[in-house]
């Protein structure tokens, strides 16, 4: 039985036969390869593209989704081994996973990090807990990383670009007024050093740097896959000659849990927007970002609205490479 909790657990190749499979998809979206399988859809957190593309992905290839929200209209769940149940929580993930094993095919959770304490949340706790007690597959629908996402974003840059090997990426971070999720950003250095691209991490400086379990597995990608990898505070330089270039905000490590400290710190970085200035410097780039995205602070409108933003492609491709990973999951895509 495999899982889909990051793609650093999945090869370069079977990632391919992926998107392969979400092209084909996409050009003849029904089918009823998983007709009488179901999908429990689990969300501890808000969703709109993630909800609506797993629920309509699995009705169109003649299955169920059953979407969850524990704490909401579901018992609220304590995932901690060992733990004495005297707080909130009134069933253990043991005992969910298992139920929902017997009743499901597969199981997709979304469950973002605390931000109280990053030495916990690294570990991504919750979804390795649901992978333990589960006996059906399990997908990250994001936590610490988003690889969904990403799949999703690779599958828009071959559409536009063919050959994605040796192309040169920059993932920026762009200003935000609270300190997100690195979970996009992480999937992104991951997905686009797998896939042999030339990636530049543009950030305003050390203290915005990725965890090292992410920018550690992304130089071995690019070691193997061919790719690069390379850090830059250097805005122009990072955006000179990118072919690519991918968006997002997150909070600085150093003060995670720290919000108001934190704010302390990027208010002197609003001038990280992508711009028209600044895309071009590109190599007549392409853009994109996961939405949702606050327009005139993380990206301008002129950007948004160009013919170069992928941003509603990638969008789409959630649906498409979705549905690809639950047929290949079930081994339906023979």
């Amino acid at each position: 039985m495999k899982h889909f909790l990051s793609t650093s657990d999945w090869s370069a190749e079977d990632l391919e036969s992926l998107l392969q499979l979400a092209g084909e998809l996409k050009q003849n979206p029904v089918n009823s390869s998983l007709k009488g399988r179901s999908i429990a859809l689990l969300f501890l957190n808000p969703s709109m593209r993630t909800r609506t593309s797993f629920d309509l992905g699995m009705q169109q290839l003649g299955g169920i989704a059953i979407v969850l929200q524990p704490g909401k209209d579901a018992w609220g769940l304590e995932f901690e081994a060992g733990a004495v149940m005297d707080g909130e929580a009134e069933e253990h993930i043991a005992e969910a996973a298992g139920v929902l094993s017997r009743y499901c095919d597969l199981i997709g959770i979304r469950a973002f990090p605390s931000f109280i304490d990053w030495s916990k949340d690294r570990e991504d706790q919750l979804i390795t807990s649901v992978a333990r007690y589960s006996s059906v597959p399990v997908i990250n629908m994001e936590t610490i990383v988003h690889p969904c996402q990403e799949l999703a974003m690779m599958l828009a840059l071959k559409e536009r670009m063919g050959t994605v090997a040796k192309r040169k990426m920059v993932l920026t971070w762009t200003w935000h007024p609270r300190p997100l999720n690195t979970a996009v950003a992480n999937s992104a250095l991951l997905a686009g050093t797998k896939f042999g691209m030339d990636v530049t991490l543009l950030c305003p400086g050390p203290d915005y740097l990725l965890d090292p379990q992410f920018m550690d597995t992304a130089k071995e990608n690019a070691a193997t896959s061919g790719g690069s990898l390379e850090v830059s505070h250097d805005i122009e330089a990072a955006y000179s000659g990118a072919d690519f270039v991918y968006a997002k905000s997150w909070g600085a490590l150093p003060y995670y849990g720290r919000p108001e400290e934190e704010f302390e710190l990027r208010r002197n970085y609003r001038h990280f927007i992508v711009n028209e200035e600044k895309m071009a410097l590109t190599n007549n780039g392409l853009f994109s970002h996961c939405l949702p995205l606050r327009r005139n602070i993380k990206a301008t409108d002129g950007v948004m609205d160009a013919p170069y933003c992928l941003a509603m492609d990638e969008a789409e491709n959630r649906l498409h490479v979705q549905k690809a990973l639950m047929m290949t999951l079930l081994g339906a895509n023979q």
